[in-house]
C-alpha cells in the first residue's frame, strides 16, 4: 500500500466516524429526547469508541498482517453502519429504554472499527525507524482532517438534504465496497464468501429499513416531523416533531385552539388589549403557528414576525398546515437569537416564545440577556408571553420566572392548578410587562376556555419561585435544572 492510498483510508475512515455520530444524535431524538445531556453521551461514547479503537488497532496490528485486516475493518464497519436505522426504530418503536443501550452499541462498533484504521495503515507505512514522526503527525492530521471534512459535510449539507437512514444506508455500502476493494488482492473462496455474506447483511439491512417505517412525512433539518389529522375533527391537524405534539391548527377556524398553553396565550391577548385591536407581534418558534392565525382571525389588521431555525418545519406549515406568508404574517429562516436583535426598539406590542429544541426552549433564548432584548422591542405597555415546559421539582420553570421577574415589573404564570402544588407539571406560560395587566381577568378568560389552569402572581408567585436562580449568558443549566416528561413506553 503506497502513502496516498493509506491516507485516502485514514482521511475516509475518520471522516466515517464523524458522519456516524452527527447521524446518530438525530436517529436517537426521536426516542430519547434532544438535550445537553443526550448530545454529552452521544459524544463520550464516540470518543470511547475512538480511544478503544486506537488502542485494539494498534495491538491488532502488531499482532496480525494490516494488509489483511484492513478489508474486513471497514467491510465490518460498513455492516455495522447499515444495520443501523433499521435496528435503532425497531427497538425505538417498541418502546422502553432498551433503544439506548441498541444505539450506544450502533454507535460504538462502527466507529471503533473505523478508528482501528489508523494505526493498521501506520503500520504499513512505518517503513523506515528514522521517519516514524514524519509518518504518524501526518497521518493524525490527515485524520484530523477527515474527521472535520466529515463533519462540515454532514452538518452543513447532507442532513439538510437527504434522510438520516439513507445517509447511514450509503455510507454503510461505501464501506463495504471500500473493504471489498482493499481485499482483493487475496481472492480465495472463503474471503469470497465472506464478501457474499456481508453484501447480503448490507442489501437485508436496506431491505428491513425500507419497511420500518420512520414514522416521519418529513426528515427536516432538526426533526423528524409529520402532520396527523384529527380524526375527531375534519379540518384539524397536529404537527408532530420527534414523537411529541408541537401544534395543533384547524385550517378551517384558526380561532379554534386544541391545546391548553395556547389557549392561555390567546386568553392573554383577550384580556390585555382592547377587544379587536390589531397587533405587532413578534415570535420566537413557528411550529403550526397557531397563535399568529389566532391574531390574524381574531385581530384583523394584526401582523406576525416569526423567527423559526428549521426550514423545514417552514415548509411543512405552507404544504400541509394551510400557511400563507405576505405582509401579516413574515417567516424568517433564523436562530430566534438572532432574528430578535434584527427587532427595531419599541416596535412590538407583543412577544411570543414557543420555540423548543427537543424537550426544552433552547437554553440561549431564556436567559436575562435574551429577555432584556426581548424587553427592547416591546412598545410601552406591550406584553411578553413564553410557554415553558417542566415536570417533577420543576426548577427549570421557577428559574426561568425568575429570570423574567428580574426584567419585567409585572409577571404572573398561568398553568395547571396542581403543578403550582407540586403535583406533576407539564405546561407553563409565564407573562410579564412593564405596565400592570388584570391577571384577574386573564385567570378568569382561561376558565372560559375550558380546563382546570389558573394564574398566579403576586405573593403567591414569590413563595412559588423561592430561591431559584437567575439564568444568564454565563450560567444557564437549562437541561440540568430540566426535568423531562415522559416519553414514549
Amino acid at each position: 500500500m503506497g502513502p496516498r492510498a493509506g491516507a485516502v483510508l485514514v482521511f475516509g475512515s475518520s471522516a466515517a466516524v464523524l458522519v456516524v455520530e452527527l447521524v446518530a444524535l438525530r436517529l436517537l431524538a426521536p426516542y430519547i429526547g434532544l438535550t445537553m445531556e443526550m448530545n454529552t453521551m452521544v459524544i463520550g461514547i464516540a470518543l470511547s469508541a475512538i480511544a478503544f479503537g486506537s488502542w485494539a488497532g494498534g495491538r491488532a496490528a502488531d499482532a496480525v498482517a494490516p494488509r489483511r485486516a484492513l478489508g474486513p475493518l471497514l467491510a465490518l464497519s460498513g455492516v455495522a453502519v447499515a444495520a443501523t436505522p433499521p435496528l435503532v426504530r425497531l427497538v425505538g418503536d417498541a418502546g422502553g429504554g432498551l433503544v439506548l443501550y441498541v444505539g450506544a452499541a450502533c454507535l460504538f462498533v462502527p466507529a471503533a472499527l473505523l478508528t482501528a484504521v489508523t494505526p493498521m495503515v501506520t503500520k504499513l507505512l512505518l517503513v523506515d525507524l528514522e521517519a516514524t514522526g514524519t509518518v504518524v503527525g501526518r497521518l493524525s492530521g490527515i485524520g484530523t482532517a477527515g474527521g472535520i471534512a466529515g463533519t462540515v459535510l454532514t452538518g452543513f449539507v447532507l442532513i439538510s438534504v437527504v434522510p438520516v437512514s439513507v445517509i447511514l444506508f450509503a455510507l454503510g455500502a461505501l464501506l463495504l465496497v471500500t473493504g471489498l476493494v482493499v481485499d482483493a488482492s487475496s481472492r480465495d473462496w472463503r474471503r469470497g464468501r465472506r464478501a457474499l455474506v456481508a453484501g447480503v447483511v448490507v442489501g437485508g439491512s436496506v431491505t428491513v429499513g425500507a419497511a420500518v417505517p420512520s414514522g416521519c412525512d418529513a426528515e427536516t433539518r432538526y426533526h423528524c416531523a409529520s402532520v396527523v389529522d384529527d380524526p375527531e375533527r375534519e379540518s384539524g391537524r397536529t404537527l408532530v416533531l420527534d414523537g411529541l405534539r408541537h401544534s395543533y391548527v384547524d385550517l378551517d377556524d384558526p380561532e379554534h385552539l386544541d391545546f391548553a398553553y395556547v389557549r392561555a396565550i390567546a386568553s392573554l391577548v383577550d384580556t390585555a388589549y382592547p377587544e379587536g385591536e390589531a397587533l405587532d407581534a413578534y415570535h420566537l418558534g413557528a411550529g403550526g403557528l397557531s397563535v399568529p392565525g389566532y391574531l390574524a382571525a381574531a385581530r384583523p389588521g394584526s401582523t406576525s414576525v416569526v423567527s423559526e431555525i428549521d426550514p423545514g418545519v417552514v415548509e411543512i406549515g405552507r404544504e400541509r398546515l394551510g400557511v400563507e406568508t405576505g405582509e401579516s404574517l413574515n417567516v424568517r429562516v433564523e436562530d430566534g437569537r438572532i432574528g430578535l436583535r434584527r427587532i427595531a426598539t419599541g416596535s412590538r406590542d407583543l412577544v411570543v416564545g414557543d420555540a423548543f429544541g427537543g424537550i426544552s426552549v433552547p437554553w440561549h433564548l431564556t436567559t436575562r440577556e435574551a429577555v432584556a432584548d426581548i424587553r427592547r422591542v416591546l412598545r410601552p405597555g406591550g406584553a411578553y408571553a413564553v410557554n415553558v415546559v417542566d415536570h417533577g421539582e420543576l426548577a427549570f420553570v421557577r428559574a426561568a420566572v425568575a429570570t423574567v421577574r428580574a426584567e419585567f415589573a409585572h409577571v404572573a404564570v398561568a398553568g395547571a392548578g396542581g403543578s403550582f402544588d407540586g403535583a406533576g407539571g407539564g405546561n407553563f406560560v409565564v407573562s410579564a410587562s412593564d405596565t400592570a395587566f388584570d391577571t384577574a381577568a386573564w385567570g378568569r378568560r382561561v376558565a372560559e376556555r375550558g380546563g382546570d389552569w389558573r394564574v398566579v402572581d403576586g405573593a403567591a408567585l414569590d413563595a412559588w419561585i423561592g430561591d431559584a436562580r437567575v439564568l444568564t449568558d454565563d450560567f444557564a443549566p437549562v437541561d440540568q435544572l430540566l426535568t423531562p416528561y415522559p416519553r414514549r413506553g
